[in-house]
């Protein structure tokens, strides 16, 4: 690899995890109007908190509508992203990118005042279009919860397979 592609690597890398921390910013503010910046129109975004139906969306107006809702009983709410792992040009192709990131939320309900955290990861595919970096695949896992002590396996099931198919 020359050192214009690593230059290039590491603008593209710089982009992305700045889409991911725009995402945490965005849910930590209930900005939902402002996902439509951050996703192609067509983003599918799938999420599986193991404990219930798994949700399938398209678009960045139906994610917020689900996530507005989701978190709404709580007073507080916090999206932190732990790690991330980015890897560019997926499949030869500069324009696309799978990234996971690792996150938690923690959060008050309004309600009874109790505190609770959630784990999980995004499996995520990245698509560049007019020169910016979007997400274009979202595939949500929860990993644990408090509260109950819940923990849920890796899902490896998905690393390398369901997002392939978004660069098809």
């Amino acid at each position: 690899m020359t050192k214009e592609n690593d230059q290039h690597e590491a603008f593209d890398y710089i982009a992305i995890t700045r889409v991911q921390a725009r995402y945490a910013d965005v849910v930590n503010r209930r900005a939902w109007a402002e996902l439509e910046e951050l996703f192609t129109p067509d983003a599918m975004v799938r999420v599986d908190t193991v404990t219930n139906p798994v949700h399938e969306f398209v678009g960045p107006e139906a994610l917020g509508a689900f996530i507005g809702g989701a978190i709404e009983r709580f007073d507080f709410f916090e999206f932190v992203i732990l790690n991330t792992v980015v890897d560019v040009g997926l499949g030869g192709d500069p324009d696309a990118a799978r990234g996971r990131v690792f996150m938690c939320e923690l959060r008050r309900e309004a309600e009874s005042g109790r505190f609770t955290t959630a784990f999980g990861v995004y499996l995520d595919t990245y698509r560049r279009a007019d020169g910016r970096w979007r997400f274009a695949h979202r595939n949500y896992q929860s990993l644990a919860r408090s509260g109950r002590a819940e923990v849920f396996a890796f899902p490896h099931h998905l690393v390398g397979g369901a997002n392939d198919k978004e660069l098809q």
